[in-house]
């Protein structure tokens, strides 16, 4: 069993993605009205939290290491590695190793991909591809697994735009907000409908209950940040009984500068936590 992506980041972008409504335009003004990124490295010890009844998972760990970098000129780069154990209890025990790396154009514009993906020792078809907004649509080419071409709607965002739209409205004191996500996942054609939920924001001179190296950074001391839940659903699936179960969910605390931290990762079945062990700020190019 292989845990799916984050989104980056799902940032959290980890990746990491979300827009209220279905207005707003993809410009360069959205990423200023956020504020700039800060570069860094961030990594995350996972343990499990609990599995719920019937599922027979009884321990789980690993660890997830995240590098952003870039700026609002030359477009963000992140790189993405998860790795996990799956225990069932009966000595068998799930390795899956998931990698990506992505650029992507800080208006939205443009989004390059590859994950590979290797469970047990045994590796799958990478999945390697491109977005282009175009007009009222986006073009995505594919050349792994399979060479295809196909379109997506133009309300549809990548993951770093994702953190823009959810900073932007929890500014705003938004505290829902809806998005049709695209991140090269699965087999590079699933797309996702999110919903995100922001809380109340917490100012930078609160001390956590949970603190750990980002709450210790002297860059990060005075930044604020806000509780975010966002629910993952499969756009193509139906419904039952009128109400739809998110594929997963992803809890964290976002900082204003799209530092995540405290990740609870819900997969239904379990529940893993996600706390930051090392966390550095990298140097960044400002913009020319």
């Amino acid at each position: 069993m292989i845990l799916p992506l984050l989104a980056p980041s799902r940032a959290l972008v980890l990746t990491i993605a979300v827009v209220a409504g279905s207005g707003l335009a993809h410009t360069p003004a959205l990423a200023a009205a956020s504020g700039p990124f800060l570069a860094h490295q961030a990594l995350y010890d996972l343990s499990l939290v609990k599995s719920r009844a019937g599922n027979s998972i009884s321990d789980a760990r690993g660890r997830i290491l995240y590098n952003f970098s870039g700026n609002s000129c030359e477009g963000y780069t992140s790189e993405f590695r998860q790795v996990s154990e799956l225990d069932s209890g009966e000595g068998k025990v799930t390795l899956s190793d998931l990698r990506s790396s992505s650029w992507e154009d800080a208006a939205g514009k443009s989004y390059r991909f590859k994950i590979d993906t290797r469970m047990n020792d045994s590796a799958t078809a990478p999945v390697d591809g491109m977005a282009e907004r175009v007009g009222d649509h986006i073009t995505v080419k594919l050349t792994q697994p399979v060479k295809k071409t196909f379109n997506l709607d133009g309300k549809v965002v990548f993951p770093t735009e994702q953190i823009q739209h959810i900073i932007a409205a929890a500014r705003e004191g938004k505290s829902v907000l809806e998005l049709t996500v695209y991140d090269g996942s699965d087999n590079g054609e699933k797309v996702y409908s999110t919903l995100s939920v922001i809380g109340r924001a917490i100012p930078g001179d609160r001390a956590p209950s949970s603190p750990d190296p980002s709450t210790a950074n002297d860059v990060m001391k005075t930044m604020t940040r806000w509780p975010v839940t966002v629910s993952y659903y499969d756009r193509d699936a139906r419904a039952k009984d009128g109400e739809q179960t998110p594929v997963y969910a992803m809890s964290f605390e976002l900082y204003e500068n799209g530092v995540s931290r405290a990740l609870v990762l819900d997969y239904n079945d379990f529940v893993i936590s996600g706390a930051m062990d090392k966390f550095d700020v990298r140097d960044s190019k400002p913009c020319k």
